[in-house]
């Protein structure tokens, strides 16, 4: 195989879903997880695009069964009845503005595309779904498609209950039930072309490309046919000939029949050790050090950066679903877990994604997202103060996150460099002459001068405030004529890190 993907790597195929399209130098994706169309095409206008995010991964846009036991789970999005764009994030016409508006201000939308299964075998039959479509779970019947019982693994699958019963067997993981989801056979032409129909319509809506739910349980040819009868994007905001950008969920935490690297001739694939190992190293957890860190990325074995999309977090993994178990990194872990997102942004490594929560109760974690007694979803509600209210939690909207994803853009391009570390868990390094952080993550103070690599003159600390014309509303971090530069940093400060780049300079 390692022939055969070495080949397709010279012939450039495996580039060529790569691309995530961003604009204007723009670099890191936020996942808007469960937000409404109307507010993402708001956030895009007021937030995302001045801000420097180049991207937002949306919900899945398709009409899904709804759920009472439990009521309205979030997972109930991840079970279409029918590929009709209507869910409880807004309908069509909705989901087509929102395209629209954030692509007028260069902020693209990728969109979490489950193609893998329909709805539960057990869900029941009627008009339960979010639009009144009627479907049949029991009789495989979703009309609307129109998908019948021809076009699912039922026959082919060959454990005893029809789910995935051995993550061992690649014909299971592949050909049975996820979690009793009613398995779509992507073998045959016509299922495909449904699939195709369905991803094409939102290409030729806008959407830049897609967060490919569940990968690891189609076979990587039956995905290569339905890539390959992908339309091109728009050109009214894409150069002509571009490919959607893809990337793909695999969880391959080592130890399983299946891997990544399957899937790497076909786009990016999400790296679900990054934020497992990273969570290890600022929990301090296993051992781990920060200043072990130095050759972070594949010298950790994470696969190929050209391959690799990364987070902290992401909606599976917070409520431990997923890969990580408990070293994953959330919101709840506020400190530490802004110190984590800093550092995936200012390394090199991979396309990263943020993620935005809202909360739920702990013990809970079925609950979706903040919502009316009806079930609706509520609005997104800023704050003075630029949070987020009612639930939703917006750390894409932290100053320490916002102005990381900023550093992100600015050093694009520059390598890593001028690493420093004490042997435990202060570390330092830098993005070429355009950017350098440092992290305490010890339990004693950092006073250390460091060869930062960066012009001279003075400079905003991009994480205890910011740049506001001539002043800073943060600290004032003074790099010399040769580069070198004084930090000091608390062990108990709120955020024991400073980041400055070429853009924070005063």
């Amino acid at each position: 195989r390692e022939w055969y993907l070495v080949l397709l790597a010279l012939l450039g195929l495996s580039q060529a879903f790569n691309n995530p399209h961003a604009k204007h130098g723009r670099q890191a994706i936020v996942h808007l997880f469960e937000w409404k169309w109307n507010d993402i095409a708001a956030e895009c206008e007021r937030f995302l695009a001045p801000k420097g995010y180049a991207g937002v991964q949306i919900s899945p846009p398709t009409e899904s069964v709804l759920l009472t036991s439990p009521w309205r789970p979030w997972w109930e999005r991840y079970q279409p009845i029918s590929y009709n764009l209507c869910s409880r994030s807004g309908n069509e016409s909705e989901l087509r503005d929102m395209i629209t508006r954030c692509n007028n201000v260069g902020v693209n939308i990728y969109v979490d595309a489950v193609i893998n299964h329909m709805c539960a075998a057990g869900g029941g039959e009627g008009t339960h779904s979010t639009c009144g479509t009627y479907f049949s779970a029991k009789n495989m019947n979703f009309p609307s498609i129109p998908f019948s019982s021809f076009d699912f693994n039922e026959g082919k699958c060959k454990s005893a209950s029809g789910d995935i019963e051995n993550y061992n067997d690649i014909n299971q993981v592949r050909d049975c039930r996820l979690v009793s989801l009613l398995d779509l056979a992507l073998e045959k032409n016509y299922v495909r072309e449904k699939v195709a129909d369905y991803m094409n319509k939102l290409i030729d809506m806008g959407v830049a490309g897609f967060r490919v739910d569940a990968s690891k349980h189609m076979w990587p040819g039956d995905l290569t046919v339905i890539y390959g009868s992908l339309h091109n994007l728009n050109t009214r905001w894409f150069n002509g000939g571009s490919r959607p950008f893809l990337f793909q969920e695999v969880i391959d935490m080592g130890g399983e029949a299946i891997q990544t690297s399957e899937y790497f001739p076909l786009g990016r694939v999400t790296e679900f050790k990054y934020g497992a190992k990273i969570g290890n190293v600022f929990r301090k957890w296993n051992g781990e050090k920060l200043s072990y860190t130095k050759n972070w990325g594949e010298g950790w074995g994470f696969m190929p950066d050209s391959n690799a999309l990364v987070f902290i977090d992401n909606h599976d993994n917070q409520r431990g679903h997923g890969g990580g178990g408990n070293a994953i990194l959330t919101f709840w872990d506020a400190r530490i877990y802004k110190m984590a997102v800093a550092y995936m942004l200012a390394h090199p490594y991979g396309v990263a994604r943020v993620m935005s929560s809202f909360r739920w109760n702990r013990a809970d974690d079925w609950q979706g997202p903040p919502s009316h007694e009806d079930g609706s979803t509520k609005d997104v509600h800023v704050n003075a103060d630029d949070t987020c209210g009612d639930g939703w939690v917006c750390e894409h909207r932290w100053r320490q996150i916002t102005n990381m994803a900023t550093f992100r853009n600015v050093v694009n391009g520059q390598p890593h460099s001028n690493w420093w570390d004490n042997g435990h868990n202060q570390v330092a390094f830098g993005r070429g002459n355009r950017g350098f952080i440092v992290f305490n993550n010890d339990d004693w103070h950092l006073d250390v001068t460091l060869n930062t690599g960066m012009p001279g003159g003075a400079y905003c600390d991009v994480i205890s405030g910011q740049r506001d014309g001539e002043r800073c509303t943060g600290k004032t971090i003074n790099v010399g004529d040769d580069g070198r530069a004084h930090f000091k940093i608390s062990n108990t400060d709120e955020d024991p890190m400073v980041a400055i780049h070429a853009d924070s300079k005063l």
